[in-house]
């Protein structure tokens, strides 16, 4: 698997500057982004600089405000992509991402509005409307909230617990990669249904977050201590809920103690995202058999048709003050490749953001 090049490329000026911006007629526009490229058999990104162009009929111009950082952005620079196909070569990086509305053709988004979607690794982008959500004005709820609890984030700690792991009172669930944007999220839904809720992190911190700030029952420091023996301590009736987002050697562990019509939720296994040999295969993996229980793996983009079920939980739980969530927001565009690097290496702290403008 090819890895990320740990370096940005040339800055290039491309073309005579054009267009219009903020409806001042004859004013160079520039958007800057970042397009894939290949460098010594890897990947990597080369920061380019071109003109907007002049609007169509039917097109909105989004000044981009938040960029998402996502362990998906890995998946989609691979060779055969992930859930979606890959992005090529010289394509602008794609991302979800948080913008305004500066200048409009098209009459369901009038300037002003804010709005989400595919907006890509670049400060400007040029739309149709297709596949763009628009928010709603509420001062007492953040931009960066829809990116994270009210956002796909949200929505896969939601229908991923709910739909697939459903959770009963009095179960055990167990959370990999639990200080995460997703992760967190899913303890405290689990604390909500009336579960016992174990998380799995890698720093003391994580784990004093997840139990004093956010509920857990316990937390497991995977870097100094033995998991196994965590769980058994932790878990001593064993686990009936498990929401993957790692993989690797934490997922077997956690097989060898599933117990009878455990239901394991698939949603990630970041640690093999960068894998430059071929992963093992789980070697309990029998036990799934053994104990009748059932794997399956899910994308959030299946349930956006059921996006309004999951905000108005959310949201009442979040009034309630049963939910919270943290984000980690990191200024400048040019500091996006190096940023992503955090979600790998497990230093960010909370949903993972880069904020590209000023709101």
């Amino acid at each position: 698997m090819t890895a990320l090049c740990d370096r940005l490329f040339r800055k290039t000026i491309n073309g005579n500057a054009g267009g219009i911006l903020n409806g001042n007629k004859g004013e160079s526009a520039v958007a800057s982004r970042y397009a894939t490229r290949r460098c010594d058999r890897r990947i990597g990104f080369e920061w380019t600089q071109e003109p907007v162009p002049t609007l169509g009929e039917g097109q909105i111009l989004i000044h981009n405000i938040y960029l998402s950082l996502d362990p998906t952005n890995r998946g989609w620079l691979t060779e055969g992509g992930n859930y979606l196909p890959p992005v090529a070569i010289g394509e602008v990086m794609r991302g979800f991402g948080i913008g305004v509305v500066e200048q409009s053709r098209n009459s369901d988004f009038p300037e002003g509005t804010f709005v989400q979607g595919f907006l890509g690794w670049q400060d400007y982008a040029i739309a149709d409307g297709t596949n763009l959500y628009e928010l709603p004005k509420d001062p007492s709820i953040p931009l960066t909230a829809y990116l994270a609890l009210f956002g796909f984030i949200g929505m896969t700690a939601y229908f991923g617990l709910l739909d697939i792991g459903k959770p009963k009172v009095g179960e055990t669930l167990v959370v990999s990669g639990a200080a995460g944007a997703v992760g967190s999220l899913v303890g405290q839904i689990g604390k909500i249904k009336g579960c016992r809720v174990v998380g799995i992190a890698g720093s003391e911190e994580k784990c004093r977050w997840l139990k004093d700030e956010l509920g857990f029952d316990a937390a497991i420091n995977y870097k100094t201590e033995s998991v196994v023996e965590s769980l058994q301590q932790h878990c001593p009736d064993g686990i009936d809920v498990y929401f993957e987002n790692v993989g690797g050697e934490i997922l077997d562990l956690v097989l060898s103690l599933i117990n009878l019509r455990a239901r394991i939720v698939l949603c990630g296994l970041i640690s093999q995202y960068n894998a430059t040999e071929p992963v093992p295969g789980p070697y309990n993996l029998s036990n799934i058999l053994n104990k009748r229980a059932k794997l399956e793996g899910f994308i959030v983009l299946d349930y956006f048709n059921r996006a309004q079920e999951a905000l108005v939980d959310l949201s009442q739980w979040y009034a309630q003050g049963k939910i919270k969530y943290r984000v980690d927001v990191i200024d400048g565009l040019e500091n996006a490749p190096g940023t992503i690097n955090k979600l790998f290496d497990g230093t960010n702290q909370g949903k993972l953001i880069i904020r590209v403008s000023e709101e």
